[in-house]
């Protein structure tokens, strides 16, 4: 597939080039929700593709395409869907051989991004938060505990994890309110209520998954991937002082249920074949149901903007999907080890995903070290966490030799405590 150009124009930095056709839903004006793929700057209304024929090969039934939400159509499985993605590589390359009598009907599936809104791309039944970056926990670790013991004894052993609140996991572009909740300031002797003033975001990615199991049953690390349908970018909001109250003994709750932003967009696990690298050395070895063979990681170039209002956006995190200690493979494996059964839409979070250099911290409790070293921005203010009226945008980007494709975004403002 290298060197393959389309004939729509697709700009050299497009996160939709023809390595990608993600899959989301969008609307456009006067119109339902239904399910599209994107190119360049347009969105593809894969309805309108299905109902002028062009998946009639396939055994995905046009009805599909019409749904609010993919739970449906990545049911299917990925025999079936990745069909779809195949076709549509093959009608949008600029030497697809039906192009001169059919380039007027495709173009008619065209919308411009600017016309169109982007929704949740699933149904979310259900919703998991690993902890899976060993720079990230060390450095919580070193914050809050002992330099010298910052990894607590479990984590080098299995991917720590929780179970979030799926039904407040929000598209990019949704604005979230301050929470509110109990913190207690380290001299107090009794708790308060009252708006965060230490609220964060938490650089992120998540998988999709796209098949039911029963009850019971194991996923290994072997076949784990044939579950996953594709990746968003994720942002776990977290309110920091909130949590560090509440989180003795079962761990975080109001502090991280309030919202959860993701990116519109699945890019799809096919799509990311060619960015497989190699995860971090393990040590000390793993139990063998964590064991896997190949390249499990993605290098996948993550970036975090923090705009405050009527101001320039100013750059404060780099960082890469690669990073992770452990992999989406380990994790499905670990969260099913004991009989937990999938369902198709569910979501894993990987954890914040740090780096080894500064600049490569994933949350502001690190990147302003717990409030100590203040990030300057560019109109010359100050944050140690997010202030209201601050935009905080999320990007990622793949890009090997000429092969390119991205994730769009997941932007989110925060307003005032209600």
């Amino acid at each position: 597939m290298n060197n393959k150009t389309s004939w729509v124009d697709v700009h050299p930095d497009s996160h939709f080039t023809i390595y990608n056709f993600p899959f989301g839903i969008f609307s456009t004006p006067g119109s339902a929700k239904r399910v599209g793929s994107a190119i360049g700057d347009f969105v593809i209304d894969l309805s309108n593709l299905a109902e002028k024929g062009f998946f009639k090969k396939t055994n995905i039934p046009s009805e599909d395409f019409r749904e609010s939400a993919l739970n449906t159509y990545i049911g299917r499985g990925k025999s079936q869907t990745n069909q779809i993605r195949d076709r549509l590589i093959e009608i949008f390359q600029a030497d697809y051989p039906n192009l001169d009598i059919q380039k007027n009907t495709l173009q008619e599936a065209l919308i411009p991004m600017s016309e169109c809104t982007m929704h949740m791309p699933v149904s979310v039944p259900n919703y998991t938060d690993f902890y899976s970056s060993k720079e990230h926990a060390t450095n919580v670790g070193t914050m809050f505990r002992d330099p010298d013991n910052a990894l607590l004894p479990n984590w080098l052993h299995l991917p720590v994890g929780y179970h979030g609140r799926a039904s407040s996991i929000i598209p990019s572009g949704v604005p979230v309110h301050r929470p509110q909740g109990q913190v207690k300031a380290p001299d107090a002797t009794q708790p308060t209520f009252g708006p965060t003033s230490r609220l964060d975001f938490e650089l992120e990615m998540a998988f999709i998954t796209s098949s039911n199991t029963n009850l019971g049953d194991h996923v290994t690390t072997s076949d784990a991937e044939d579950h996953i349908f594709g990746f968003v970018l994720f942002n776990d909001w977290s309110a920091r002082d909130i949590q560090v109250w509440e989180y003795v003994p079962l761990g975080p709750f109001l502090a991280k249920n309030f919202a959860s932003s993701i990116s519109p967009w699945v890019v799809t696990l096919e799509a990311l074949e060619p960015f497989r690298v190699k995860g971090p050395s393990q040590d000390p070895a793993v139990l063998p149901y964590l064991e896997y063979d190949g390249e499990k990681n993605f290098d996948i170039h993550l970036q975090v903007g923090i705009r405050p209002e009527n101001s320039p956006e100013k750059i404060v995190c780099n960082s890469n999907f690669r990073y992770m200690y452990w992999n989406a493979a380990q994790q499905l494996a670990h969260h099913t080890v004991n009989g937990c059964n999938l369902q198709v839409g569910d979501m894993y979070a990987s954890g914040t995903i740090s780096g080894p250099t500064k600049d490569s911290y994933g949350s502001m409790l690190e990147l302003a070290w717990k409030g100590t070293k203040p990030l300057k921005m560019s109109d010359g203010s100050e944050r140690k966490f997010i202030n209201d009226g601050d935009t905080v945008r999320i990007t990622g980007f793949c890009k090997k030799n000429s092969l390119s494709l991205g994730f769009g975004e997941v932007s989110t403002k925060i307003l005032p405590a209600k």
